[in-house]
């Protein structure tokens, strides 16, 4: 007992004190969403970000701004706390990814490397890293009609260039980590996550938010922007259907890359119609087939989610959009543009 007590004492954790976690990435839209949860489960939440969350105050009971990009950095960020959640990423929509590839790649792959080895220095019990669904094949995704993609197909690799390259390659050393360390290292492959509180403009916004802005913005009747013909399709999964995956997936024993998102397939036309909907508005689609569309296809196979997990994502699509764009909306508004 007394020998326990010293280790947990040496680590800074109090015997009777909550479990201790840390949020990387706790400044963005995801991470942010993360922390709230949380602490609603009763945990001691640290996040660590190079920014504080945008739209509103951390609920955090400690938030630290680091660059992970520096190894000490991520040593300081895991010690004292039992689980890591690794959300820190260099990324936005695919207007950024597709012009960033060196920066984007070697951001992320220091932070990820760093963050496993620190995990690892600090004895940490629980690991997540969250990948992300541009792992797949170019060349299963060139139909808009795409097949559901299940977890295996991300082999052989012709990911993404840049972003998703170092997805698969940190998805690969976390792998290693559970095998050569006995981390437990839980992978987790997002499929398109919106919701409110996200970037809606700047240029890393994701497809639901850029759209619900420029709906918001358009007049009754106007014009709004679309890229691609919009006959570009995607499946998209509401934040609060996130945030509960990732939770349910470090509490199991699973430690294989998982897909996490919905397994509704629609198209950017049928997305823009949702948005319209829920503003009550008629709105005419200007495409620009000159601006970066991505894959033609990507949709998420839930099988081995439903099986691993015994849950899948519940919140539907008109009512995510429906959220999204009330907040976007009001956002705007607050600021004097509608």
């Amino acid at each position: 007992m007394g020998r326990i007590y010293y280790l947990y004492f040496e680590r800074g954790i109090e015997m009777n004190s909550k479990i201790k976690v840390l949020v990387t990435g706790a400044g963005g839209f995801i991470g942010h969403h993360l922390v709230k949860y949380l602490k609603n489960k009763g945990y001691w939440v640290r996040g660590v970000d190079i920014k504080e969350p945008q739209y509103e105050k951390t609920s955090a009971d400690e938030f630290v701004l680091l660059d992970l990009r520096e190894f000490d950095n991520c040593i300081k960020a895991c010690r004292g706390v039992q689980e890591v959640y690794q959300l820190a990423a260099d990324m936005g929509g695919i207007g950024y990814i597709s012009s960033s590839h060196a920066l984007v790649l070697r951001n992320n792959a220091l932070i990820n490397l760093h963050m496993l080895e620190a995990a690892r220095v600090n004895n940490i019990q629980n690991y997540l890293y969250t990948s992300s669904a541009c792992v797949y094949p170019q060349y299963l995704q060139q139909d808009a009609k795409v097949k559901m993609l299940k977890e295996e197909d991300a082999y052989p690799a012709d990911s993404e260039p840049g972003y998703g390259w170092e997805k698969l390659f940190s998805e690969l050393a976390s792998q290693y980590y559970n095998e050569d360390y006995r981390l437990k290292t839980h992978i987790v492959r997002f499929h398109n996550i919106f919701g409110p509180l996200g970037a809606y403009e700047g240029g890393r916004e994701k497809s639901p938010a850029a759209i619900c802005r420029k709906v918001a913005l358009a007049k009754d009747g106007e014009k709004i922007e679309v890229w691609g013909d919009g006959k570009q399709t995607r499946s998209y999964c509401y934040i609060d259907d996130c945030v509960e995956g990732i939770y349910s997936l470090m509490r199991s024993d699973y430690f294989k890359p998982l897909n996490l998102g919905q397994d509704r397939l629609i198209s950017v036309d049928e997305l823009v119609d949702i948005a319209c909907k829920s503003a009550g508005k008629k709105i005419v689609k200007e495409y620009d087939l000159s601006k970066p569309q991505g894959v033609r296809g990507r949709n998420s196979d839930n099988t081995r989610l439903r099986e691993v997990l015994k849950w899948e994502p519940v919140v539907s699509l008109e009512e995510g959009i429906k959220r999204t764009y009330k907040w976007i909306e009001s956002e705007l508004r607050a600021k004097g543009r509608i």
